[in-house]
């Protein structure tokens, strides 16, 4: 990791942080538009999967299909779909998968091939070398093959970089492999499905989203689900969506007086509370706090796990203390709305709203002390200090605002928001009886995400896709720190004057500034590089089950479409240095 000196500081308001450093620098890959007879709309291909593999389920298609029979099934899922038959190739791939899924599930690692076409790779950057083999991978970092490789060698795999065809049939008549999971173009699928079938191998397949055999993509989040898919390891059978509504649904007023105990009627404050809880979030904080007990449940028990009380009220405390934070981060602010409404203090007045957030503080305490965990509590409590601290941090800012460096800006947003990220994860682990090194990397992994999550907002209300405009006010922008960095001038004057002022609506000089500047590729590059880390630092978690969990939060934190591109997951052999001379994330900023 870089030590790079950031950008120096014009009007230090205070030291720049220690301990804060930037990852390195991922190289983002340009979108590529699937072939004419693939879904291109990401969001698209993930429902036929899902209408694939419900419609598989149902009429309990087995392996291993016919052509005739998969015909049927392509033709069946299609018309359920609505979609042309254009994509009947690819239908009938996802069709097989969903045929062969459980049946791999059941084959151990180290009798699985993992093959990968060497058209992964960055052609003209490529510096691995071929043999009879195919690719020997010189795991330098500008593709996701090597990473790909390194997981599922890890594994126990056998790994191959080279086309397919000729290696399965080879690999299938000589009873090595007992399945194969495969990326390819549809071409080669269509070849290799004769052999698999004929000899009942289980065999699944990602398709490239291109068959032009240079710089192809393909859905990487896939390609991981199936490397580790396994009866032993649960995380395919958690179904995120579901565990997201199940959370949702705590927070309506029969769930809450069930987990929280009856309110006192006659009690206003506890009222007022209440209802807050009631409105509005996407609920990311008591969600990730579930989703860390299940994994680490499914790890130690054959059934399905149970979400218990404890950690309904756990989760319920954390959602305390994120609506408290909001409350105060309103009043703190002056934004008058919240949830497409009144904030909460212009509603019912400051004093009120202060103490109703008070209220809530206390209220998360409580419940968690109800657990009998002193480790819950302490926990929670430095996450809350440290909250504070950023939040003071900015606050005293804003006192007398000035241009700040981007590495003061970043370990701002650590504070803030890395820190309720880290709370929710952690509280989820203690319940779920996790072991120190798992509380070490949850800690390393809220840290990016939560800076990466804070760089997104930034950037969404740069782009005029938030709800509000931070920016247009005196706020500490990410963005607005680059491009006071990079400006010079007049321009660089400007910058400074909107970060000590703000501006009601962003004006297009700021905007026309930060394009010049080449602010927003940037932030983009940082955005991608923190969500990397994050990912980069499951690689020591012992629990497959957690790790595939939190691999998959990243994609459901920041959508399908800002992962689709180049999105690793570094394993212990990238973790041992980098190249030297090699660009940290903040390159120039």
């Amino acid at each position: 990791m870089s030590t790079e000196t950031p950008d120096q500081i014009e009007a230090p308001v205070e030291p720049q942080a220690v301990g804060l450093q930037l990852p390195m620098q991922v190289p983002r890959q340009t979108y590529r538009q699937a072939q004419s007879n693939i879904p291109d709309d990401k969001q698209d291909r993930v429902r036929l999967k899902k209408i694939t593999e419900d419609y598989v389920a149902e009429v309990g298609a087995i392996p291993p299909l016919t052509l005739d029979e998969l015909t049927e099934h392509t033709g069946a899922v299609l018309a359920a779909a609505g979609l042309d038959p254009i994509y009947s190739d690819y239908a009938s791939i996802l069709v097989s998968n969903a045929a062969w899924r459980e049946s791999l599930a059941q084959i151990p690692y180290d009798r699985r091939l993992l093959l990968i076409p060497k058209c992964l790779r960055v052609e003209d950057k490529c510096p691995a070398p071929f043999d009879e083999f195919g690719l020997l991978c010189k795991e330098c970092g500008l593709c996701s093959i090597q990473d790909l490789t390194v997981e599922a060698e890890r594994l126990g795999y056998a790994v191959l970089v080279a086309e397919g065809s000729a290696i399965v049939r080879s690999m299938i008549e000589t009873g090595k492999i007992e399945a194969i999971v495969g990326v390819s173009c549809i071409n080669v699928l269509e070849k290799c499905f004769p052999h698999m079938e004929a000899a009942a191998i289980p065999g699944v397949a990602i398709p490239l989203l291109q068959d032009d055999c240079i710089n192809t993509t393909v859905d990487l989040d896939w390609v991981w689900d199936l490397i580790h898919l396994t009866s032993d390891d649960k995380t395919y059978r958690l179904d995120l969506d579901s565990l997201k509504t199940t959370v949702r649904s705590w927070f309506g007023s029969a769930s809450l007086n069930a987990i929280m105990g009856a309110a006192d009627p006659d009690d206003e404050t506890a009222r007022i509370a209440r209802g807050y809880l009631e409105k509005g979030g996407n609920r990311w904080r008591p969600y990730l706090a579930a989703c860390t007990y299940m994994a680490l449940e499914s790890d130690r028990q054959d059934a399905d796990p149970v979400l218990t009380p404890a950690v309904k009220k756990a989760a319920v405390a954390i959602e305390c203390f994120h609506k408290a934070s909001l409350i105060h981060d309103d009043i703190e602010d002056g934004d008058e709305q919240r949830y497409d409404s009144p904030a909460l203090h212009t509603e019912i007045g400051m004093p009120v709203a202060l103490n109703i957030g008070d209220f809530l503080v206390g209220e998360g305490y409580r419940l968690l002390s109800e657990l009998g965990n002193a480790e819950l509590m302490a926990v929670a409590a430095q996450g809350h200090v440290t909250l504070s601290r950023g939040q003071g941090r900015e606050l005293l800012w804003a006192r007398d605002p000035q241009p700040l460096a981007s590495m003061q800006v970043l370990d701002i947003f650590r504070q803030k928001t890395s820190a309720a990220f880290e709370v929710a994860l952690r509280l989820g682990a203690i319940l779920g009886q996790a072991d120190e090194k798992t509380h070490d990397v949850l800690r390393k992994y809220s840290e990016a995400l939560g800076i990466a999550y804070q760089i997104k907002d930034d950037l969404e209300d740069f782009r005029g896709e938030a709800d509000s405009n931070d920016l247009a006010q005196v706020r500490l922008s990410l963005i607005l720190a680059i491009a006071h960095k990079r400006a010079e001038g007049a321009d660089r004057e400007r910058i400074a004057s909107v970060i000590r002022h703000g501006a009601p609506d962003l004006p297009e000089d700021v905007h026309r500034i930060a394009t010049e500047c080449g602010v927003l590729d940037k932030t983009d590059d940082l955005l991608e590089a923190y969500k990397e880390e994050s990912i980069r630092s499951l690689r020591f978690l012992s629990s497959p089950t957690l790790k595939g969990l939190m691999r998959r939060i990243v994609g459901k934190i920041f959508g399908e479409k800002l992962i689709e591109g180049y999105c690793s997951e570094f394993e212990t052999r990238n973790a041992a240095g980098r190249a030297p001379g090699a660009e940290s994330a903040a390159g120039s900023v």
